[in-house]
């Protein structure tokens, strides 16, 4: 997996999901464009923590943030060995799950999976509310889910959609009734699991939005 690599997950935050391979020595943490992870939230310090490779272990250090570091509920206070499954959050308002590089592909979406609609890209799968959507997805509701997903509450237009799911085709002409036609077969396809929230949101003379509950 990754080249048995470890990596974090963002279970909580606005890019559920995302992955980042530890691949060096150090990975730093922050709002900091300089930083190896950057997180916009202005409750995250500029260099918030770092995890660095030490004797065959992955350490985690808070850089002196104002917010805090926390694994698992406690705050940091001293350089912590991380292990496979712990819950890093960054100011309290973005968590990321550490996963070693034992772990296998479907341990790796245990704990995203939980929150509202998880997508995994890698593998193509996506759960709803702790369940996975069976059978898959077809590939063009797919790709309209991954972009929107990837957008967490920001609008995505017609010509984003015509471009992410038709691709080259789309010189042919898309019309909007094709396109609100995989809408509403989306739609439909997340409500088998969750009818009682709607993850795909229509910005009138816009486009659409995702939001997880």
């Amino acid at each position: 997996m990754n080249g048995e690599k470890p990596l974090l997950i963002m279970v909580e935050g606005e890019s559920i999901g995302r992955k980042w391979v530890i691949a060096g020595d150090v990975l730093t943490i922050g709002r900091s464009e300089d930083c190896d992870i950057v997180l916009p939230q202005r409750q995250v310090s500029r260099r918030h923590a770092r995890i660095s490779y030490q004797d065959g272990r992955y350490i985690l250090e808070d850089l002196g943030s104002k917010n805090g570091t926390f694994v698992n509920g406690r705050e940091v206070r001293e350089p912590c060995i991380l292990r496979d499954g712990d819950e890093i959050q960054i100011a309290l308002c973005v968590k990321l799950a550490f996963v070693g590089a034992e772990a296998t592909a479907p341990l790796v979406s245990e704990e995203a999976k939980r929150i509202g609609l998880y997508l995994d890209r890698e593998s193509r799968r996506v759960w709803v509310k702790g369940r996975e959507l069976s059978p898959p997805l077809a590939p063009a509701q797919f790709r309209l889910l991954a972009l929107l997903y990837g957008k967490p509450g920001q609008v995505c237009t017609r010509d984003e959609i015509v471009e992410a799911v038709w691709g080259e085709k789309a010189e042919e002409g898309i019309s909007d009734q094709a396109i609100d036609a995989l809408i509403r077969r989306l739609r439909r396809r997340i409500a088998e699991l969750d009818p009682h929230h709607q993850y795909i949101v229509t910005v009138r003379g816009h486009g659409f939005r995702f939001e997880n509950p």
